[in-house]
């Protein structure tokens, strides 16, 4: 995932000026929240995150199958042998 350095907060900003996040979001179509220097947290504007809300319970049980098999191939990959 690519950030735009215009729109990195730190988990201080946001909670002291959350409408400067909303206002980057509005303008940007997402913010990006740091906590401990690093990404924790991203804001996205639902009306134009129509693609992320849209998916079938098929799609979204493939990405998730993807990224299991993904993060435990070694594991997976030793109990087929």
């Amino acid at each position: 995932m690519l950030i735009n350095t215009n729109s990195i907060f730190s988990m201080t900003q946001a909670n002291q000026n959350f409408s400067a996040v909303a206002r980057t979001v509005d303008s940007k179509g997402e913010a990006v929240v740091f906590k401990n220097n690093k990404p924790k947290y991203l804001i996205l504007d639902m009306e134009k995150a129509d693609l992320l809300l849209d998916l079938t319970d098929d799609e979204k049980i493939e990405i998730v199958a993807k990224r299991i098999l993904q993060k435990y191939y070694p594991a997976f990959k030793e109990l087929a042998k």
